[in-house]
């Protein structure tokens, strides 16, 4: 590991419990700094009320350290959008947020949109299929941009166990918005981030080094100044987490990017086509950071017992890259106005 590295570890790697509430709301009524929290949602109804339901009343009912919680849905056709408002969120829809521009799927499109309907100065972005949620995932990763003006980006880190799939139920299926499988209910030993362990992190320490110290680099939970994040491109899918952090880095430098210790991630976990075609949208995204060109072939073909022996399915992988969202014209009006 890079000394650079060695020594940001000791300065930007924190605990949860290093800035406790109170704190936090000193910080946040010196500076009036406001705080807008998104999750992105695809047929999430069984998580995503619960999540809803512990921010808005553990930060900004008890105390008010969150000042907007917005769900954008993206296209579920479950309740998640009702059970959402039932629990205290303001749902945007997706398609509904600069209409002009045909929606694409995947989970950055919906993160990059978010900031059309938000109002923040820091803007909080944690997946809606968390189990078990604390809001220690929000104040956590807030707290540091609340404390620390020269921090601009902060990333949740924690344990992410396996789980084993319930009886009855199949290892996992990829949800249909590529959100992940069926949690189980016993957990095995081991970590869960295979795409982490396995394309990630090689990726980032031969390429991009000075980000080797972060533990997490794709989970979904991070915070961000909207300054920073309003002049970075948006992957639109997989390689959403990928590219913000390497574009972070360049932009903001080191010394701008932290990570806070929440403790334990249970969610829900994918299969391994899933799980290739994720890698495949990451090495994507990363390729196109080192080269600035075009994959040769943007697709990738799996493979699926059938009748009659192995049946290749091919899938496209994501190539589109949403601008920096100061450059769209409602953006910079609505900040205006």
């Amino acid at each position: 590991m890079l000394e650079e590295v060695e020594h940001w570890l000791t300065r930007r790697s924190w605990s949860v419990a290093d800035r406790p509430l109170d704190r936090l709301m000193v910080a946040k009524a010196a500076r009036g700094t406001t705080v807008s929290v998104v999750l992105p949602a695809l047929n999430e109804e069984e998580t995503v009320g619960e999540i809803v339901s512990v921010i808005r009343r553990e930060l900004m009912e008890r105390v008010r350290l969150v000042d907007e919680l917005v769900v954008v849905d993206s296209g579920s056709t479950d309740r998640t959008a009702a059970v959402a408002a039932a629990a205290g969120a303001r749902v945007e829809h997706r398609d509904a947020i600069l209409p002009r521009l045909p929606a694409l799927p995947g989970k950055g499109e919906v993160l990059w949109r978010s900031l059309l309907v938000t109002s923040g100065e820091v803007v909080c972005f944690v997946d809606a299929d968390l189990r078990r949620f604390s809001a220690d995932f929000v104040s956590g990763i807030v707290g540091p941009l609340l404390t620390d003006q020269d921090v601009q980006f902060v990333k949740a880190m924690y344990d992410r166990p396996l789980l084993q799939p319930a009886a009855g139920h199949p290892a996992g299926h990829p949800g249909q918005g590529g959100q992940g499988s069926q949690e189980g209910r016993g957990s095995q030993g081991g970590q869960g981030g295979r795409v982490t362990e396995l394309v990630a992190r090689p990726l980032l320490n031969l390429h991009w080094p000075r980000l080797a110290g972060f533990v997490q680099p794709l989970g979904g939970e991070y915070a961000a100044r909207r300054s920073l994040l309003e002049r970075l491109p948006f992957p639109v899918g997989y390689g959403v987490e990928l590219g913000l952090l390497v574009d972070a880095l360049h932009t903001a430098g080191l010394d701008a990017l932290g990570q806070v210790d929440v403790g334990v991630r249970i969610h829900r976990h994918q299969d391994e086509r899933a799980l290739g075609r994720m890698a495949a949208a990451i090495y994507r995204t990363a390729q196109l950071r080192l080269s600035r060109a075009h994959l040769v072939r943007p697709e990738l073909t799996q493979f699926e017992r059938g009748e009659h022996g192995f049946v290749p399915r091919t899938h496209a992988v994501d190539t589109e890259e949403r601008p920096p969202v100061r450059e769209i014209a409602e953006y910079t009006a609505g900040r205006a106005a």
